[in-house]
């Protein structure tokens, strides 16, 4: 059993692995990076937060992540305002521009899969895949 077990687990890593290696090569160039579409996201998800925070959600170096948000500010897509509660910090948040970019992004990622669902699998493993989503959401 616990070798089942082994079996199942390396081949959902490799499965999500690919999956998410597959949605990465859907954008289009000029689109969002992954690290700019992952802060994005989690600006989206979580509201304004300092480049600190981002860098410990994002397990990254505050300094990396200075470097991705400033891009991202050069972008249009975040903005930077100084934190009121500790001014060495500045919060970062989304702008109109990062909602709409997020969403762009999004977009072209769901109608690649929505596509590849509807062409490569039966409406049985349609819904045997819905099923499967709410124990792999009970995972996380």
């Amino acid at each position: 059993m616990e070798a089942d077990l082994s079996a199942t687990a390396a081949d959902l890593r490799l499965a999500v692995k690919l999956l998410a290696q597959r949605l990465r090569a859907e954008a289009r160039p000029g689109e969002l990076s992954w690290s700019q579409e992952s802060v994005v996201s989690l600006l989206d998800r979580q509201g304004p937060t300092t480049v600190t925070e981002l860098a410990r959600v994002e397990g990254v170096r505050s300094q990396s992540m200075g470097a991705t948000v400033a891009s991202l500010e050069e972008l249009g897509l975040v903005r930077r305002e100084p934190d009121p509660s500790d001014g060495r910090q500045s919060i970062v948040s989304l702008t109109g521009q990062g909602v709409s970019a997020l969403a762009a992004a999004r977009a072209v990622k769901q109608s690649w899969l929505v596509g590849v669902l509807g062409e490569r699998l039966s409406a049985k493993e349609q819904r045997e895949l819905g099923s499967a989503i709410q124990l792999l959401l009970r995972l996380v």
